[in-house]
């Protein structure tokens, strides 16, 4: 664990942390808690890491880990009415490399990470209370899979904290590494006007970092107004009766083609 890598090795490994472990190229981290006996709690777009529901489904699939026929006897299938899933930590990681996500981090390391979903200035809870949420909500769900308002990372966190963005207290929000993602092109167009200014590349760069940099900590779960502690039993009795709504995108329809 330290400024440029969260990297651990599984002998570490304690029930209530929250881990992580990037797909090919980096696209994406998958996030989820571990438990204690080799178990890993995860949230899933009904067993799928990660899907929008749109074209762009065929990059993130394509750069997530491919699934052997063979069924692991550790592992528990997605729930019909819900993506919560329980895996090995072997099927969790996929042959990819293991990370702890760091809470509790100052400011100056937080900006030091240039790339989201890996750290957070929240505090997190026990880890007893972490591995309640985990499983609690394993048993009942954590609604729909939304990739930028309700992911995997949205799950771990709230597994660790208790907090949830509650945007008009009705919609769940938002995650570190979806922030990351849609910040890069608002800092690139919010830099653009810097060329009335100034010619120099270095300093446009500076100033789309500086924006992209300040958009990621405004916007960390630990810095924002809008987030509320909810207990889990609370979370899982709204969420069934709608009070907390994340509506999940429709499933596109994808035209292959015709190799006949």
């Amino acid at each position: 664990m330290g400024l440029l890598s969260n990297r651990i090795d599984r002998s570490s490994l304690k029930p209530g942390d929250h881990i992580y472990s990037w797909r090919t190229a980096y696209i994406y981290a998958h996030h989820g808690i571990y438990v204690g006996d080799d178990r890993v709690v995860h949230f899933t777009r009904r067993g799928q890491e990660v899907g929008t529901g749109t074209v762009l489904d065929l990059i993130l699939v394509s750069s997530g880990p491919s699934r052997a026929h063979t069924h692991c006897p550790t592992c528990v299938p997605p729930n019909e009415g819900h993506g919560v899933v329980s895996s090995c930590l072997n099927c969790f990681l996929a042959g990819g490399v293991l990370y702890r996500f760091e809470y509790s981090v100052n400011a100056a390391h937080f900006l030091a990470k240039a790339r989201g979903g890996t750290c957070t200035l929240a505090v997190s809870d026990p880890n007893e209370i972490t591995v309640h949420r985990a499983n609690h909500l394993l048993r009942n769900g954590f609604g729909c899979y939304d990739v930028f308002k309700n992911n995997c990372e949205d799950f771990a966190i709230y597994c660790k904290t208790g907090l949830l963005v509650l945007e008009g207290r009705r919609t769940m929000g938002q995650s570190g590494q979806a922030v990351s993602i849609i910040g890069g092109p608002i800092a690139a167009v919010l830099s653009t006007p810097m060329r009335l200014v100034t010619t120099n590349i270095y300093g446009m760069a500076a100033t789309a970092v500086s924006v992209y940099c300040a958009s990621r900590y405004a916007t960390d779960i630990g810095m924002r107004a809008d987030v509320a502690k909810v207990e889990v039993e609370d979370l899982t009795r709204r969420l069934s009766v709608g009070l907390f709504q994340v509506v999940e995108p429709p499933v596109a329809a994808v035209a292959l083609p015709n190799t006949s």
